[in-house]
């Protein structure tokens, strides 16, 4: 299928430092694409940039084609949304309140619209016991699963997640992942930055992996998923092994044997 958002060719330099070294991904619609990799490769910059929040040094993104800086801020709203890693929120707004600023690219004569979208969101990530709490009060996995359903309830073609499932328990990683595996049944496009490789390589259909601003691998999870591939790129020995249960990999570090090579601060 064709790519609904795609990289092509994309750098991106900080004074002498390159942080994406010709990076081309591809986000199609009806697939979830985890991108992984070590502290500091480059993913949430890459998503940054696949977002339109800054601009390549080189290279270019495109949805349907077209370039991204070339579509109106509004535009792109309606047609992409994004999940921080870090959901910050400066005034003292209720739950329902947040989840409903997903809704901002949409606001002209749908009340109705908007108030089942926001309903339906905080419904599908079990926060709507939490709808009249300040935003401020809730614990990290809380204020997380409600920036998930902001972007939920922004019903965007395009899913952006920096680390949804960081501060999450495992049944809320699960139930994030799921959803996010609804999405894209429903015909939407959705990359997830992760840091868990078995809840990567369960819910993905494609992983690119990238270390050091380059892509060191993308396709099929059963493909790049890999003990060597990994190994490799975060310099210590990792296994993978089917789930005697579902057959699923699981992927998880080999203890007790020293790093392939040592970790340097």
């Amino acid at each position: 299928m064709a790519a609904l958002l795609a990289a092509h060719g994309v750098h991106y330099q900080v004074g002498q430092a390159q942080i994406l070294r010709g990076i081309d991904l591809a986000v199609r619609p009806g697939e979830v694409l985890v991108l992984a990799g070590p502290n500091g490769a480059g993913k949430s910059t890459l998503l940054a940039v696949l977002a339109g929040d800054i601009r390549p040094t080189d290279g270019q993104v495109t949805l349907d084609g077209r370039a991204l800086h070339g579509i109106g801020v509004k535009a792109l709203a309606r047609r992409r949304a994004v999940m921080l890693a870090e959901a910050q929120v400066s005034f003292p707004f209720s739950v329902a309140d947040v989840v409903r600023m997903g809704r901002a690219p949409w606001r002209g004569g749908q009340e109705e619209a908007d108030d089942a979208a926001v309903a339906a969101a905080l419904a599908a990530t079990d926060t709507l016991d939490l709808a009249r709490r300040i935003f401020q009060t809730l614990s990290s996995g809380e204020k997380a699963r409600v920036a998930f359903a902001r972007a939920l309830a922004q019903q965007a073609d395009v899913l952006l997640l920096d680390e949804p499932t960081a501060a999450l328990d495992i049944r809320h990683q699960e139930l994030v992942m799921s959803l996010a595996r609804r999405e894209a049944g429903r015909g939407r496009a959705v990359l997830a930055v992760l840091h868990d490789l078995s809840l990567a390589a369960a819910w993905a259909d494609q992983l690119a992996l990238i270390g050091d601003g380059r892509l060191v691998g993308a396709g099929p999870v059963a493909e790049i998923a890999t003990p060597d591939r990994l190994s490799d790129l975060y310099r210590h020995p990792i296994g993978v092994w089917p789930d005697p249960a579902t057959g699923l990999p699981v992927v998880a570090p080999i203890r007790g044997r020293r790093p392939v090579t040592p970790c340097v601060a």
